[in-house]
Parts: C-alpha cells; structure tokens; sequence
C-alpha cells in the first residue's frame, strides 16, 4: 500500500490537448489594400490566461492580435488563441502558478506563432512573424509590480 500512494503523490505534469480556440482575419479594405506600396506598421498585442477546468486540470491560452495600418487605415487585423488542455497534479501551490504562466505558454507560443504566420499568408500579405517572447521575465514583472502595489493597498486599509 505505501507503493501506491508514493506513485499517487508523483508529481505529474501532461499536456492533453493543444488546440486554436478562436481564429479571425479582417481585411477590411480588400481588395484595394493590395494595391498599397508603402509598409505597413504592424503592432503585435500578445497576453495569455489560465483556467481550472476541474480539479488538476487547467486551460491556458495565449492570445495574439495583430493589426497591420498604414496611416489609419488597416491592413488586416489578425486574432489568435492558441489553447491547450494541461493535467498538473501533486505540484505544491506556489509551484503551479510558474507552470501556469511560464511553462504552458512556452509550449503553446509556437502553435500560436505558426498560425499567426499562416493566417496572414493565406490573407494575401507576407508572413506576419512573432519574435519569441520571454515568459518566465514577463512573469517576473508582473509579479514584482503585484508585490510593489500590495503595501500601498495594506496602507491605505489601515
């Protein structure tokens, strides 16, 4: 019996499904569009989210918007979100939350990035690329401006 539950308490980490939640490309100046000869301003939006679906089983997702403009005119607008399904179990708590927005979006971004790519050239337009993305750094920030915000918030309480 003490076999079994030490392989019970194994730490377990499996991705389950990789799949796109939701796809969308704009193009709402065709077909005049692609008669522009000036290069477009692309600005790239990218966030991710995390979701228990039911006890040790979490969705992440990360998501891209990409809108290519020249002057206030747009391009296309594209908007991804690449999602997978995670099994995570016996991880201590304040391990899950690096998993979560470290680890899942690292698998993920490169789902995210190919059809990102793909959509725009099946739009008409060159490969829009996305440059690889420090997650762990992001997670880091966020995290330090959570704990610089949290003594102003305890002050002011008082």
């Amino acid at each position: 019996m003490n076999g079994a539950s030490q392989e019970n308490s194994k730490a377990l980490f499996n991705v389950d499904k990789i799949y796109v939640k939701d796809l969308s490309l704009e193009i709402p100046h065709a077909p005049k569009v692609f008669l522009e000869r000036e290069s477009p301003v692309v600005d790239i939006r990218l966030h991710t989210q995390a979701g228990t679906i039911e006890e040790g089983q979490f969705e992440v997702l990360v998501m891209a918007t990409v809108t290519a403009k020249i002057g206030e005119k747009v391009l296309f607008l594209i908007e991804v979100k690449q999602a997978g399904i995670f099994q995570i179990r016996n991880v201590p708590t304040e391990e899950l939350e690096p998993i979560l927005a470290v680890t899942c979006p690292n698998i993920l971004f490169p789902y995210l990035r190919e059809a990102v790519s793909d959509l725009s050239v099946r739009g008409g337009f060159a490969p829009a690329l996305l440059n690889p993305i420090n997650f762990e750094a992001i997670y880091q920030q966020q995290k330090q401006k959570l704990q610089q915000a949290q003594p102003a918030i305890s002050q002011t309480e008082h």
